[in-house]
Order: structure tokens, then sequence, then C-alpha cells
């Protein structure tokens, strides 16, 4: 009997999740063995489930797809990570890519696309939605992954602390919620806006906005 291919599936909407089950339980070699409703949950699932795939959206709360991505990654080099979201822009590509995804599909792709790049994917091999060009896809493989954006010189408490402050918080309640002294989470601050090259409260605020780190 053939090994079936176990996937996890991360989006915060449970009706899309649902479709998306659905799509995938209707093929014999596709085993769905968790779901997750944000970031954490998916890299804490991936950990305690050990998936092969693991479709994870990029617009999710607590931490967002591609950071959910770097995490798993990082823990697990061997599950692939499949990204699955309606944004077709270069940089969210090429951010996904440097996260360490093995494919990028849209939300509106047919359901076969969906089901032909969880197979690429599982194999080790790499998959991208037609409409996202294909020389971004090509450029970021050749390189390997070494091409770093100002975000990716962010530590993963520095993104934390960065959507947090675009959020509206104060550095008190940033504390609060990290379990961090308020002094340390000041020095994330100023690294994060040093790293990043901005100068206050409102340019972190656009910043994160125009990398759909937060919601507009």
């Amino acid at each position: 009997m053939n090994k079936k291919t176990r996937i996890l599936i991360c989006d915060d909407h449970a009706m899309f999740r649902e479709g998306v089950n659905s799509i995938l339980r209707s093929q014999p070699n596709f085993e769905v063995v968790g779901q997750a409703s944000d970031g954490q949950e998916a890299v804490d699932l991936a950990r305690k489930l050990h998936p092969d795939v693991v479709l994870v959206d990029i617009s999710m709360p607590v931490l967002k797809g591609f950071d959910a991505a770097r995490r798993i990654r990082k823990a697990q080099p061997d599950i692939k990570v499949l990204i699955l979201t309606i944004y077709d822009d270069e940089d969210m590509v090429a951010r996904c890519l440097s996260a360490g995804a093995s494919g990028y599909v849209l939300k509106d792709a047919p359901p076969a696309q969906l089901i032909y790049a969880v197979e690429a994917v599982s194999k080790g091999e790499r998959y991208m939605s037609p409409r996202v060009a294909k020389a971004v896809l090509d450029r970021y493989v050749s390189e390997s992954g070494q091409r770093q954006t100002r975000y990716d010189l962010l530590s993963d408490r520095e993104r934390e602390v960065l959507v947090h402050l675009a959020e509206g918080e104060s550095l008190k309640e940033v504390a609060q919620r990290l379990h961090l002294s308020v002094k340390t989470v000041d020095s994330h601050k100023v690294n994060l806006m040093r790293k990043l090259d901005l100068h206050d409260r409102s340019e972190l605020i656009r910043y994160a906005v125009r990398k759909k780190l937060i919601e507009a």
C-alpha cells in the first residue's frame, strides 16, 4: 500500500478550510491530519503532527503565514510548505520563498491545480500558480533563498513587537502581552526601526499595512 501524503491545513476562515479539506480528502493518496486557524497554531500543530505538507494562508492572526512557514521549516526542514493565498504581487511571493515555501497557489485556482501542487511539493518539487510570474520563482530558487529583504533581518521577537506596535498597542501593553519588560520591548522597537529605516510610529504603521502584516 502506498504511503499517504499527510496534510495540515492552515487558514483563519473555517468555511475555506472545510472546502480545501473536502477537495483533498477526495484523493485516496491524501490524508488531512489537522487544521489550524492562526499562524502560531500552525507551527504548534506542525510540531505535534509532523505532516508531509502544510498549506498556509498568508494573512492569519497571531503569526503571519510567511513567518509561520519560516518557523516550521527551521524546526522541521523535511516538512514542505505550500502557500495558499489571494496575493499575487512579487514582493509577497519573494518573501514566502525566502521563508522556505516550496510552492505558491492562488485561492481562485481550480481544485485540480491545488491537488497537483500538493503532489508536487510532497515529492520535493516546486510549484507556482501560472498567474504568478515564473521569473520570480526561478530567481529565488537559483539564489537558494540567500537574497534578504529588510524584513528578513528582523528576529522573530522583533517581528512580533512590530505587529503589536503597528496595531496601536503601547510599549507597556506589548510588554504584558509578550511577558517582557518595557525596557526590552523598547530595545526591540529601536532595533527593528533601525533595521527597517523607519523613524516614527506612523511610518511603522504604513510599513506594516503595505507589507500586509496588519489589515488596513
